[in-house]
């Protein structure tokens, strides 16, 4: 489908110790549960200090000191807007954090990876509106159609000219592996992204990613203590540099440190069969304050204002232009 009646929009601010949430921000986007609260800048600040450390761990050559490299962070967000009989309004749709390199040696910036966080009003509609009604009624499974409008808005965003205008690769996504499945490690290594694990099935979340066109793999990445999940189009290894990667690594692994300290900061590593648990007791807690419950109840919240200001009014048109999709 083209991009006959949808249009994106994409603006972008810094992700830094001064950063705090605007008003059109998602409220359950990770990064922003992080910048509120009395000691936010404290938060934020060390969260790039981990980010930092963690990328000249993994890029360590050429870099006795460990200091070569720091990584900046921008939000990326895209607002869609729908041509609904004359009454033109930008919704805000997905939020993902854009990395860039700074060489302090070279004075070089380098482009990162985009992708990485994922943050989604219609995802949120899926998983905190839809699923929970459809198990209240039903109580196993998935609605028919599960993640097919909310697959095809990313694709057609990934297609639209204002992404293809401003990024040159396709995103990667990193998020935590479920704790539903089993993981088995393998003989596979990479230099950055670590030992792959495959997994016995495919996960909800795999499923749903899928309708994106996004496939899976997981890494335990070198000096982790649990694999990450990697959503992603074409060659994840062979599409992107091994800068590109370490970015995503980093970033997200000190999301997860902070997010699911149970599993990414867990005081034992992954065995060779994995299956991760958030109700393991022996891991270690961050300094940077997170909560999870205010995260959990504001996704209800924003999963029903996609409900009332996209899917409600213009549901059916979107179901119309993505017909023959």
């Amino acid at each position: 489908m083209a991009d006959g009646g949808c249009s994106f929009t994409i603006s972008s601010m810094p992700f830094d110790e001064d950063y705090r949430p605007v008003d059109n921000t998602r409220i359950t986007t990770n990064f922003a549960n992080l910048a509120r609260g009395e000691r936010c800048r404290e938060n934020l600040r060390n969260t790039l200090a981990m980010i930092d450390n963690r990328f000249n761990t993994l890029m360590h050559w050429d870099n006795p000191a460990g200091d070569r490299y720091g990584l900046d962070l921008d939000i990326v967000s895209a607002a869609l807007t729908i041509d609904d009989d004359g009454r033109d309004r930008a919704f805000p749709l997905i939020e993902v954090l854009q990395t860039t390199i700074v060489d302090k040696v070279g004075g070089e910036r380098v482009p990162g990876m985009v992708g990485n966080n994922f943050s989604s009003y219609v995802r949120d509609y899926d998983f905190s509106v839809v699923l929970p009604d459809h198990l209240k009624q039903h109580g196993a499974g998935a609605p028919v159609r599960f993640g097919e409008l909310h697959g095809k808005l990313f694709k057609l965003f990934l297609h639209s000219a204002a992404y293809r205008e401003r990024f040159a690769k396709p995103p990667v996504i990193c998020l935590s592996v479920s704790s539903r499945e089993v993981y088995h490690r393998s003989a596979n290594v990479h230099p950055i992204l670590g030992v792959e694990y495959r997994n016995d099935r495919s996960s909800p979340t795999d499923a749903y990613f899928a309708k994106m066109g996004l496939k899976a793999r997981y890494f335990m990445p070198p000096h982790a203590v649990a694999p990450l999940a990697f959503y992603h189009s074409g060659d994840l290894v062979g599409d992107y540099t091994n800068l590109e990667l370490a970015s995503t690594v980093a970033t997200m692994e000190t999301f997860q440190k902070i997010y699911r300290p149970e599993i990414y900061n867990a005081n034992s590593v992954a065995a060779e069969c994995y299956r991760p648990s958030l109700t393991w007791q022996d891991y270690s807690l961050t300094r940077i304050v997170y909560d999870r419950e205010e995260r959990a109840r504001l996704a209800v919240e924003q999963g029903r204002f996609a409900e009332e200001q996209l899917i409600a009014p213009h549901g059916a048109l979107l179901e119309r232009l993505f017909s023959d999709a």
